[in-house]
């Protein structure tokens, strides 16, 4: 196993932390390939592969359906990957999480469709699209930590930024091999073959992940918790059970908090792409392309607050974000239903610079909201319960918001839901100063 390279006086070297950032990089960023790449496939084409008997809507319906599974397995594996990340550590449980997800991805490229299997291949669709959940539930939180648990005094917020920056590069990823797929080929092709290629090609991704985190060493806050436990002679033995009888509150305010960011972001990525489509008319490519460069907006947004929440505060930044949204929310279908292309790009690119200025400082601000012996379950499971209320919900309940009542209304919805994530954020403390190596969490932070 690879340790950490010190100095003299006992500090992490930089080239350790150049280390630690890249593996807290590559591994949230394949993993997020993997989710978003299932998001295109359900707005573009799962419908028609795994559900063609449906009309179009209720097609749409149940595609949207099976890719909201995830978000609902993924507490589950917070709680899972929390538990053993809590006990014997974050690197392993890191190297776990990114096989069973890139596992599962894989085998959705392989799985033949509704035309060969029946209504088997949607059952074994939505088992698949459960473990990735399962994974993504446990790598988040783990590559957070990873990256916090190593940052030295003052720059929490600069190297968490590395794990956050996965989302976005991630879809990039996917979308721009997506886009490829589809440029490469007739639809027709596209859609019986061509979708294929991003989920089986990931494989690659995942053994480029795999070699970088087994040469990374464990966090020196985890061992010195351990150490600690071990010369008290005490066992950390249930992390959830010590997370909700002591800081349940923060854990719902910080789900709270995260609400507006997947609302955002997969109203943006994942609603609006079919939306675009099959609503507005608006071809495959260009509204690929559109989302590509909305997306970019993401990254710049995620990195700037993440720099910035060092010196400002996370508090500060999340309050901003969430009030702005509330508004934004409003213009979004104005934008959008125009039909010109360059205002559809302002509205997703409004909603994504929203997400990022907010997502940003999260990486650091979930972490420090809980001490070391159950940090990974607290930060992982406020992460994917605020996935399930704000990224599984949002693109089923706006396909049935714009047929029953028209877009306006999922404006309406997503400001009520900038509202609730405004209320938590101003619920919870600053936690810029927070020492990681407190063995109990402050009073105000429960």
């Amino acid at each position: 196993m690879a340790e950490d390279v010190r100095d003299s006086a006992g500090e992490i070297r930089p080239e350790s932390m150049g280390r630690v950032a890249v593996a807290s990089f590559i591994g949230t960023t394949i993993e997020f390939f993997d989710f978003y790449a299932y998001g295109l496939a359900a707005a573009l084409v799962l419908n028609k592969a795994f559900f063609p008997e449906l009309d179009p809507v209720t097609g749409t319906l149940a595609a949207f359906s099976t890719y909201a599974v995830a978000f609902v397995s993924r507490p589950l594996g917070a709680a899972l990957f929390g538990h053993f990340g809590d006990r014997v550590g974050r690197k392993t449980i890191l190297i776990v999480s990114l096989l069973l997800m890139g596992g599962s991805t894989f085998l959705v490229g392989l799985l033949p469709g509704y035309a060969s299997w029946g209504i088997a291949a949607p059952v074994v669709l939505v088992v698949l699209r459960f473990i990735q959940g399962i994974g993504l539930g446990g790598e988040w939180g783990g590559a957070a930590l990873l990256a916090t648990e190593h940052a030295p005094p003052g720059k929490r917020g600069f190297y968490a930024m590395f794990p956050q920056l996965g989302p976005a590069v991630g879809f990039i990823l996917a979308n721009l091999s997506f886009l490829g797929a589809r440029l490469a080929m007739p639809q027709d092709q596209f859609v019986a073959w061509g979708w294929r290629i991003p989920f089986i090609a990931s494989a690659v991704l995942i053994l480029i992940g795999l070699y970088i985190r087994v040469r990374i060493a464990e966090t020196p806050v985890f061992r010195r918790a351990l150490a600690r436990q071990e010369a008290a002679s005490t066992v950390n033995r249930v992390p959830l059970l010590r997370l909700f009888r002591a800081q349940p509150g923060a854990l719902l305010l910080g789900a709270g908090v995260m609400m507006i960011q997947y609302t955002l972001f997969y109203t943006s990525t994942t609603y609006l792409l079919s939306y675009g489509t099959r609503i507005l008319g608006i071809g495959e490519i260009t509204m690929l392309v559109i989302v590509l460069l909305a997306v970019v907006v993401l990254g710049l947004a995620t990195a700037a607050s993440s720099i910035l929440s060092d010196r400002v505060g996370r508090r500060r930044l999340l309050v901003i974000s969430a009030a702005v949204a509330i508004g934004w929310a409003l213009l979004i279908f104005p934008l959008v239903d125009s039909g010109n292309l360059f205002l559809v790009w302002l509205a997703l690119a409004g909603c994504l610079c929203l997400m990022g200025l907010s997502f940003g400082p999260m990486g650091a601000f979930l972490p420090e909201l809980f001490p070391t012996r159950y940090r990974y379950s607290g930060a992982a499971l406020s992460y994917s319960l605020g996935g399930v209320l704000g990224g599984a919900l949002p693109p089923i309940i706006a396909v049935q918001l714009q047929a029953n009542l028209g877009s306006w209304s999922i404006g309406i919805y997503i400001a009520i839901v900038a509202v609730i994530s405004l209320g938590s954020v101003l619920a919870l403390p600053e936690t810029r100063e927070v020492d990681l190596d407190a063995e109990v969490a402050d009073e105000k932070f429960r």
